[in-house]
């Protein structure tokens, strides 16, 4: 674990060597937080009141949910959703297999270091996207210890969905076209853009049948007292959380046969 947990403190270090980038990515995110205040305080009844497939959702809670989805899909869910995909460009995963530790373990652990370097310009940018958006605090101790379980789950959730991403790599070396369609189709399925909630009964069937609401979805409904069940919810979770290293584990099984060094 001491190597796993230096690997994680490098890419920490990497990200927090780009600050002004990151910077800059908070102010996009205040930026969207408030644009979606906007439009759903435009789209929703005078009485900021509605009812939908049977769910009633106030305006607040609407804002509140798009607030909290925003800055969590955001750190995540970044535009590098693996490190595998550079890694098999540019030759590097030759040192990486031939380390004493395991490959699968150095991009996982290196996800979890880019998401702790990400982590201060979202704690940053949260107060005052609490402050625009109007979300609250969670109604109680025990909503608050059931949505940080839940936000773990979904965090692994979003790690494992991301490494297996990451092994298409080892079939077509270059993948940017396939992870933009994974990013919306995540983003939407997840519930980050729009809440399971407002989606078509067929939808909002097909999107809880997948992993992806726990990720988004799951956590920030628990934080509301949206989600009854929160605890058969978060079994749900886990349950995919094993389902999906038990998939990674398979695919590297058949990905490590395909491995191509390039680079000099």
């Amino acid at each position: 674990m001491r190597a796993y947990a230096g690997i994680a403190r490098v890419l920490s270090r990497t990200v927090m060597a780009y600050r002004s980038n990151f910077l800059v990515g908070s102010l996009g995110l205040l930026m969207q937080v408030f644009l979606l205040r906007v439009v759903w305080t435009s789209v929703f009844p005078s009485d900021g009141r509605t009812t939908t497939g049977g769910h009633a959702v106030t305006l607040g809670a609407q804002i509140a949910y798009s607030t909290l989805a925003t800055v969590q899909f955001s750190l995540f869910s970044p535009w590098q959703v693996s490190m595998v995909p550079q890694r098999v460009r540019d030759g590097t995963v030759a040192v990486d297999l031939a380390r004493p530790v395991g490959f699968n373990g150095q991009m996982f652990f290196g996800q979890v270091g880019f998401t702790l370097g990400n982590a201060p310009f979202a704690l940053l940018a949260l107060p005052f996207a609490i402050l625009v958006g109007g979300a609250q605090p969670p109604s109680s101790a025990g909503t608050a210890g059931l949505y940080a379980l839940s936000l773990l789950g979904g965090y692994l959730i979003s790690l494992l969905l991301g490494s297996l991403m990451g092994m298409v790599a080892f079939w077509t070396l270059e993948i940017q076209g396939i992870l933009m369609v994974y990013r919306m189709l995540s983003q939407f399925l997840a519930g980050a853009l729009v809440p399971l909630w407002f989606m078509p009964g067929w939808l909002r069937g097909i999107s809880q049948w997948l992993p992806f609401q726990g990720t988004t979805y799951t956590p920030i409904a628990v934080y509301l007292g949206q989600l009854g069940g929160a605890l058969r919810a978060i079994g749900v979770q886990a349950v995919w959380v094993l389902v999906l290293w038990l998939l990674l584990r398979l695919v590297w099984s058949r990905a490590l046969r395909r491995v191509t060094v390039q680079g000099g």
